[in-house]
């Protein structure tokens, strides 16, 4: 699968703040936020569901991947979605080992997996 998906009981904004507390503890910051729901219907579009975009970034991760391979810029920031299905949130990222295997290259997907599982943690810690 080329993602990491899990549910929680927390409304939108909550789980959008657990998370980001939970970003802290890993030296990971929110660049962006961005409201899906909002920009549409600022837009003129009927779009209810509560959905938010974070890019997420850690510095230090960020310089050894792109020092590593340039490429990987490609895929940088991270990126978090937290989103309602129908009455449940849902927190969930596509995994960085999926997007890097694009790249095939051995010394970047060990830098990936790693960003990962310190991701994962950071959602799972949040729910």
């Amino acid at each position: 699968m080329f993602d990491y998906t899990v549910s929680t009981n927390e409304r939108v904004e909550d789980a959008v703040n657990n998370l980001e507390n939970s970003l802290k503890e890993e030296q990971f910051g929110v660049l962006w936020s961005f409201d899906i729901k909002d920009k549409l219907q600022e837009k003129g579009l009927d779009f209810k569901k509560e959905y938010r975009v974070l890019e997420v970034c850690n510095p230090e991760e960020a310089q050894r991947v792109i020092t590593e391979n340039q490429m990987t810029g490609y895929f940088l920031p991270c990126k978090i979605v937290v989103y309602d299905d129908d009455g449940t949130t849902k927190i969930g990222m596509p995994k960085p080992t999926a997007l890097i295997n694009m790249i095939n290259d051995d010394a970047v997907h060990a830098l990936a997996k790693d960003i990962e599982e310190r991701l994962i943690t950071c959602i799972d810690r949040s729910v």
